[in-house]
C-alpha cells in the first residue's frame, strides 16, 4: 500500500502531514506527484474532492530551499475568495514547520492592507486573478523570481469571465517557469488556452470527464415549476432523517433568495443561504458553521460552492438542473467522497429535460424517477422567470404617399443588383441538433 511516506518527502513537510491525519495519498496524488517533480508543464482533471490541492502542493513543497527574495516564487490562481481561504489555510498547515511566508488575496476587502502584506515578503501567493491582476499592474506585485504557476479550477476561471484578467498575468510572468493547470472538465475554451500559452502540457487524468461516481445514487422527480419545487424540498427535509448534511444548488442569486424565504420559517437556523451578494464573513462564517456541523444544510450557486471541499454531504439536491451535463457530474461529486455513500436528488421541470438527458448521455447512466408523492400540492402558478418570453415586433406602417414618393431616388450606384462574388455575405450558420438527444428524448415521450 502507498503512504506519504514514499514520496520521500522532507521531515519538515511529512510532520505536517501526519499531524494533519493523512496516512494514504489518493489516486491523482500519487499520478500527479512523478509528472509535477519533474518540471514540465502539466494539465491535471480531476473532480473537487479526489485531493487536488495537495496533488500539486506536495511536489512543489518537496524540493522547497531557502531563497532570499521577497517576491513570490509560486502564485495559485484560484476563481473565488472563498478558495482563496481554504487553500491559504492548506499551505499554512502544510508549511508549519517550513520558512515560507504565505498570503492569500482577493477583492471585495481594503487593497492597501494587502499591498503592505506583500511589500512586507511572501514566497507563495494566492489569489483570484482580479486581484492578483491590480496588484501586478499598481506594481505591487512582481514576478521576477516567479517558478511556478498554478491555476485551480481552471474552467471555472473561465466560465466567469476571468480569461482577460488571466492573459495580462500571463503576458507579466517570466517565460522560463512550470505552469501546472488542474480542471474538472476539459471545455473548448480550456483547450483554447492551452494551445495559445502553455507548452504541450502533459495530462494527468483521474477519470475522463463526465465519468460518474459510482458511490452515488442519482434519482429524479418530475416537477412542473418552482413554486411546487419548493413544496417539495419542504416535504423531503421534514420527512426524511436520513437527511443530515444537505447542500441544496440553485442556478442563481435570486433561487437562493427565494428558497431562503420559503424554508427558513420552517427550518429556523438549520440551513445556510450564500451567494455573492452576501458579505464575505457572512459567507465565511456560513461555510465554517456547516463545516463544524452546526447546520444541517447550505443552499448555494455553483459559483459560491465551485472548489470548496465540504466533507460528509450525505444529499446532494440539484434544486435547479445545472445549465451543462458537465456540471451536474461536479454537483454530484460533492457526495459519495473517501469511499463512502452519497445520494443525488434533481427537481426536474419540463423546460430542464433536455440538460437532464445530456447529463445521462455523458454518464452513460440513466438517472432513476421517483414518483411524486401524492400528498404534495401541485401548485399551478408560474414565476415571472418560468413564463415563456416570447418577443413581440412592432411593424411601423407606412402611410400612403399620393403624387409620387417623398423619398429621392436611389443613386445609380446604389441601383446595382448584389450577384456575389468576394464581398458576397456567408451564410449564418446554425449549430446542428444534437439527433442523439432528439431521439432519446422521443422514446421517454412515448413511453410516459
Amino acid at each position: 500500500m502507498t503512504t506519504f511516506e514514499t514520496l520521500q518527502l522532507p521531515k519538515a513537510l511529512q510532520k505536517a502531514i501526519d499531524e494533519m491525519g493523512l496516512t494514504q495519498p489518493t489516486p491523482i496524488q500519487q499520478r500527479a506527484f512523478p509528472v509535477i517533480s519533474s518540471g514540465r508543464d502539466v494539465i491535471g482533471i480531476a473532480q473537487t474532492g479526489t485531493g487536488k490541492t495537495l496533488a500539486y502542493l506536495l511536489p512543489v513543497l518537496k524540493p522547497w530551499k531557502f531563497m532570499a527574495s521577497e517576491t513570490p516564487r509560486v502564485v495559485i490562481l484560484v476563481p473565488t475568495r472563498e478558495l482563496v481561504v481554504q487553500i491559504t489555510e492548506v499551505v499554512t498547515q502544510l508549511t508549519q514547520y517550513m520558512s515560507i511566508r504565505t498570503l492569500g488575496v482577493y477583492g471585495g476587502v481594503n487593497i492597501n492592507t494587502q499591498k503592505k502584506a506583500v511589500y512586507e515578503g511572501v514566497d507563495i501567493l494566492i489569489g483570484t486573478p482580479g486581484r492578483i491582476m491590480d496588484l501586478a499592474l499598481d506594481n505591487v506585485v512582481r514576478f521576477d523570481t516567479l517558478q511556478k504557476l498554478i491555476i485551480d479550477e481552471f474552467d471555472e476561471i473561465l466560465n466567469l469571465g476571468f480569461r482577460a484578467q488571466v492573459t495580462a498575468i500571463l503576458s507579466m510572468m517570466r517565460q522560463k517557469r512550470q505552469n501546472i493547470l488542474f480542471s474538472a472538465t476539459m471545455t473548448d475554451e480550456v483547450d483554447a488556452m492551452l494551445d495559445e500559452y502553455f507548452d504541450f502540457p502533459e495530462e494527468v487524468s483521474l477519470a475522463p470527464s463526465g465519468t460518474p461516481l459510482e458511490k452515488i445514487e442519482q434519482y429524479v422527480y418530475r416537477v412542473p415549476n418552482f413554486l411546487t419545487k419548493l413544496n417539495l424540498l419542504k416535504q423531503l427535509l421534514h420527512s426524511d432523517p436520513s437527511m443530515e448534511r444537505i447542500l441544496i444548488f440553485a442556478n442563481n442569486k435570486k433561487s437562493v433568495d427565494l428558497i431562503a424565504q420559503a424554508l427558513e420559517p420552517d427550518f429556523p437556523e438549520q440551513l445556510g443561504f450564500i451567494h455573492s451578494n452576501k458579505s464575505q464573513n457572512y459567507r465565511l462564517n456560513t461555510m465554517a458553521s456547516f463545516q463544524k456541523g452546526e447546520l444541517r444544510g447550505l443552499v448555494t450557486t455553483d459559483v459560491m460552492a465551485r472548489g470548496l471541499d465540504i466533507s460528509d454531504i450525505t444529499h446532494v439536491i440539484n434544486f435547479e438542473m445545472t445549465e451543462s451535463p458537465e456540471q451536474y457530474i461536479h454537483r454530484i461529486g460533492r457526495t459519495g467522497r473517501a469511499d463512502k455513500s452519497g445520494i443525488a436528488i434533481s427537481f426536474i421541470s419540463p423546460r430542464e429535460e433536455e440538460i437532464q438527458l445530456e447529463a445521462e448521455m455523458l454518464m452513460e447512466k440513466e438517472l432513476t424517477l421517483l414518483p411524486f408523492p401524492e400528498e404534495i400540492e401541485v401548485v399551478n402558478r408560474l414565476l415571472e422567470f418560468e413564463k415563456d418570453k416570447k418577443k413581440i415586433k412592432f411593424l411601423l406602417k407606412r402611410p400612403k404617399l399620393e403624387g409620387g414618393t417623398a423619398f429621392q431616388e436611389k443613386k445609380d450606384k446604389n441601383k446595382k443588383v448584389n450577384l456575389g462574388g468576394p464581398g458576397k455575405r456567408k451564410p449564418r450558420k446554425t449549430a446542428p441538433r444534437n439527433r442523439a438527444v432528439e431521439r432519446k428524448r422521443n422514446e421517454k415521450r412515448k413511453k410516459g
